[in-house]
């Protein structure tokens, strides 16, 4: 039987969301093992001089623990 954690990071891109995804994605399976799954909480856009600058996704990543 296997056990797993939810860890939280917030990743961000100047080009969509889908890229600040795939940057998140990247970053925890670099500190992370066994990454099985990432679960979008939210998505947010920063705004500067009316138009958006950056895109912000808040993950949840799951991975299994390692006995």
């Amino acid at each position: 039987m296997a056990v797993a954690r939810v860890t939280e990071l917030i990743a961000a891109s100047k080009k969509s969301f889908e890229d600040a995804i795939q940057q998140g994605v990247s970053r925890a399976v670099k500190t992370l093992k066994n990454v099985e799954g990432v679960w979008v909480a939210n998505q947010t856009c920063v705004i500067k001089k009316g138009k958006i600058d950056e895109y912000r996704v808040n993950l949840k990543v799951t991975f299994i623990l390692q006995d």
